[in-house]
């Protein structure tokens, strides 16, 4: 998996930019607001995900981690896919995103092109439990991005030091409730190691 490419910005387009790095011309596709933050002909870092079909392999490419993480949960709704995400995330922000699923308001997200009733209604039933905790803990939703990004590095340490997943994320969630949503990666493991 290609987790970020940093290289020079040698093309960009609305919907797609060419970052080279090591002489190599990737191809990324990019949402609007990526594309609105991005400076032309500079050195520039985008978080990216591989999309693999049997006839293409494309990637995705976003400036922050809460707009990729909010990609790949769009993403993992059936009937939503990488081009449907795109488009999400062109016509929202991720933070009115976050607040269109955790209100449960169907007519912001049925809002983009492309999104009928139904999608909109299993967009919000199926990440409405994930989001919920991750945009209440934090007190705005700008907060909550940067929480949520903590709190999925955090997890991923600590599952990669041997906690199980739903252990450490209960854990987690009990220190953010206990200590506020502004801790850092490493005092929330910190936290987390000690309570074991």
């Amino acid at each position: 998996m290609i987790a970020y490419i940093d290289g020079k910005l040698t093309h960009k387009d609305p919907t797609y930019v060419i970052i080279e790095a090591s002489g190599v011309g990737y191809q990324i596709k990019i949402p609007l607001s990526t594309y609105s933050s991005l400076p032309a002909g500079e050195r520039c870092k985008l978080h990216t995900y591989l999309h693999i079909k049997e006839d293409a392999h494309t990637l995705y490419g976003f400036t922050t981690v809460a707009e990729k993480e909010a990609f790949l949960h769009l993403i993992s709704i059936s009937g939503v896919g990488p081009n449907t995400g795109l488009m999400i995330l062109s016509s929202l922000s991720v933070e009115e995103i976050q607040q269109a699923i955790v209100r449960e308001d169907v007519r912001t997200i049925q809002h983009v092109k492309g999104i009928g009733a139904k999608t909109a209604q299993r967009i919000i039933l199926e990440l409405k439990d994930k989001l919920k905790k991750e945009v209440l803990l934090g007190d705005a939703p700008v907060s909550a991005a940067a929480h949520n990004t903590n709190r999925a590095e955090a997890l991923s340490a600590l599952v990669t030091l041997g906690f199980a997943k739903n252990v450490a994320e209960k854990t987690l969630d009990a220190i953010i409730k206990r200590e506020g949503g502004g801790l850092s990666v490493e005092e929330l493991i910190k936290f987390a190691l000690k309570s074991s």
